[in-house]
């Protein structure tokens, strides 16, 4: 009698304690894991999630940077974590693209979108006043080949130049890569390349100077803070691609704590702390979706990025 009686004991402690934990979640700082140097835009977007995220959550929240491998890094430290809630990696275009490669041992099947915290469009920039229009842009690529610079090579800057330039029956165009965006738009203001792939905060002074102008938007429809850039489907080539950065936890993450992170990143993120800091980048409120909006996205944009990774030859 008395072992049942203390058995019983034991299990409702245990029980108590195990429904007390989930109650008090989160009850210890959460690590966000990002492939990024500090100071980078996947960096820079991951701490101003943070600014607000800390206090829906009501816990602290630290960035593991662990840079390498387009991603694979990150990925593969994030799989080593336990799927309790305290660990949130961002994930980005790149690694759609590494996993589309198969550099990392992460499928989506391994995460649960959570998410979106931008939707930045990949744009096409020039020399101001080297070119009349979009359309003469694209007219003069189909009788010669021009250089582009990008910040890739097997990822989205130099696949989105190459779609480009293919579905709209140009020639195929020289690439040639830089370090940053920084330093692309300036060799672009220098003449070192005919165009450039960039985000539209990385050409921001080239811009506002009159050096640099955008020409062409690989977006469904235009930016709100570049209205009078045509997309590259109003010039009938069906291409669209985003740097996009959101977050994901693991899939086996318990139901409520899942929901109560999406909530809680959600609320963070249309917060004007960093509904501001789009704006600051050229974007607005419709970069922030959650779960539902961004699963989809990631579906798709790692399916498009693998096809057009084997279109080029990336993918044997």
């Amino acid at each position: 009698m008395i072992k049942l009686i203390a058995a019983a004991s034991m299990a409702a402690l245990t029980l108590g304690t195990s429904l007390v934990s989930a109650e008090e979640y989160p009850s210890k700082t959460i690590e966000v894991v990002t492939h990024a140097g500090n100071g980078g835009g996947t960096d820079v977007t991951t701490r101003m999630m943070m600014l607000r995220a800390r206090r829906e959550l009501g816990a602290d929240m630290v960035v593991v940077n662990k840079k390498g491998g387009g991603g694979a890094v990150a990925m593969d430290h994030y799989l080593g974590l336990p799927a309790d809630g305290y660990s949130i990696l961002t994930f980005t275009i790149g690694h759609a693209a590494t996993v589309a490669k198969g550099k990392t041992k992460m499928t989506l099947d391994d995460v649960r979108p959570i998410a979106r915290g931008t939707d930045d469009p990949q744009i096409l920039m020039v020399r101001c006043g080297a070119y009349d229009s979009a359309e003469d842009f694209v007219a003069k690529q189909k009788d010669a080949a021009i250089s582009y610079g990008t910040t890739h090579l097997g990822n989205i800057d130099d696949v989105s130049a190459f779609m480009f330039t293919m579905k709209g029956g140009m020639k195929t165009p020289k690439i040639v890569p830089f370090d940053g965006g920084g330093e692309l738009a300036t060799q672009l203001v220098a003449g070192a390349v005919d165009a450039a792939v960039l985000n539209l905060a990385e050409a921001s002074s080239q811009i506002d100077a009159g050096e640099v102008c955008p020409i062409v938007v690989l977006a469904d429809k235009r930016m709100d803070g570049l209205p009078e850039v045509s997309t590259a489907k109003e010039l009938g080539i069906p291409v669209s691609f985003s740097t996009v950065r959101g977050f994901v936890i693991h899939k086996d993450t318990p139901e409520d704590v899942a929901q109560k992170v999406e909530a809680s990143l959600v609320k963070a993120m249309k917060h004007p702390v960093y509904q501001g800091f789009l704006t600051s980048i050229g974007l607005d409120a419709n970069s922030v979706v959650g779960a539902e909006e961004w699963g989809n996205q990631l579906q798709t944009m790692t399916t498009d990025m693998e096809s057009a990774l084997k279109e080029l030859g990336f993918i044997q």
